[in-house]
């Protein structure tokens, strides 16, 4: 039955609802959850599409959100293992971040902020971002936008802004986020994707959702036109936080929604952070059909990098190995700094 459907996938021809459950479901599956992954690399391979890296600049993490999302770890106070103590990155310790993610050859960065500064927080960190260096630049601060600073986001150059709606299911969403909105947040969605700049938005999964609801999130996403990105991100616990006994997202669940994702949007970016899918399981993001590795971290970094979704993060000589293993290609930009340190890269 799933060989019917991937013949439809090959042909291009339309998914039924109950096709793409059938494909989820297929993870109990051995020969057919390899099979999804296979056409998913496939249509990744056949569009050549290169592997994009993205660091990030957290800017900082005092958050005016009562009460805190219950899984949160980034938030000043929430967790132990997290950002515990409350810090606001100053101008210079944004560019010199910058400037060493630019020079390691990274060519993204993500500028992630807590809610409570009306996104000029945002403003701030893009304006030195784009005018002191060239890279992609993404911000994601929530709902914490409004159309002035939009605007000013556009005007500095801001390449993407992300607002991760997490999950369509309005009972989980107020469950996990008691603080939020879910009519927020699709708002800030539509805002960003009427602006004319790029929009991510993505799914938090293994928080108790359904494939049905995973299936009506996806359907959801394609009513945003300027929709370019589906970050994909498996929830793990933090502890200290009121869903620390959660259990975490499998990973095998977090490739077939990759997978799937990759089936339903073809061309989109889809986004694995190297924390919630674990640093040391990269490889199965692409191997899902993954083409952005978040979270990517310069051995020269100069600050303390707690992940989202989990502390640890991707080291860059660790993911360039792994694509490099691969046989991938991706936009690093190769420096001579990385060549003395016997880095293999493929460009």
């Amino acid at each position: 039955m799933i060989q019917d459907i991937l013949k439809k996938i090959k042909h291009d021809d339309s998914l039924e609802r109950s096709d793409i459950l059938k494909l989820f479901s297929s993870v109990n599956n051995d020969v057919d959850f390899q099979r999804i992954l296979n056409i998913a690399q496939s249509i990744r391979d056949d569009l050549g599409k290169h592997i994009t890296l993205t660091s990030t600049i957290h800017i900082t993490n005092q958050c005016s959100v009562v009460p805190k999302c219950k899984y949160c770890g980034f938030a000043a106070g929430t967790s132990t293992g997290g950002y515990y103590h409350p810090f606001y990155k100053t101008p210079d310790e944004i560019l010199k971040a910058a400037k060493i993610i630019e020079e390691s050859g990274i060519p993204r960065v993500s500028c992630s902020g807590a809610h409570g500064h009306n996104g000029e927080h945002a403003v701030d960190a893009a304006r030195i971002v784009k005018k002191n260096t060239s890279l992609n630049l993404l911000v994601n601060v929530g709902t914490d936008l409004t159309s002035e600073t939009l605007k000013k986001l556009a005007d500095y150059g801001t390449d993407t802004v992300c607002c991760n709606i997490e999950t369509t299911n309005e009972t989980l969403f107020y469950y996990i986020k008691p603080g939020e909105r879910l009519s927020h947040r699709i708002r800030t969605c539509n805002m960003i994707s009427e602006s004319g700049l790029e929009l991510s938005s993505g799914l938090l999964i293994g928080i108790g959702e359904s494939y049905s609801d995973r299936i009506h999130h996806l359907h959801f996403l394609k009513q945003f036109p300027n929709l370019r990105e589906i970050p994909i991100m498996g929830f793990n616990p933090y502890k200290d936080t009121p869903m620390q006994n959660h259990p975490p997202c499998s990973l095998k669940e977090q490739m077939i929604t990759i997978a799937v994702t990759r089936i339903l949007f073809p061309e989109i970016r889809i986004t694995v952070p190297t924390p919630t899918i674990g640093p040391e399981n990269v490889r199965y993001s692409l191997l899902a059909g993954a083409d952005n590795l978040a979270t990517v971290i310069p051995d020269s970094y100069p600050h303390d990098i707690k992940g989202v979704g989990n502390p640890e993060c991707g080291t860059l000589p660790n993911v360039l190995s792994v694509i490099h293993e691969m046989g991938l290609k991706t936009s690093f930009k190769s420096h001579s700094m990385h060549l003395q340190r016997n880095i293999p890269i493929v460009s």
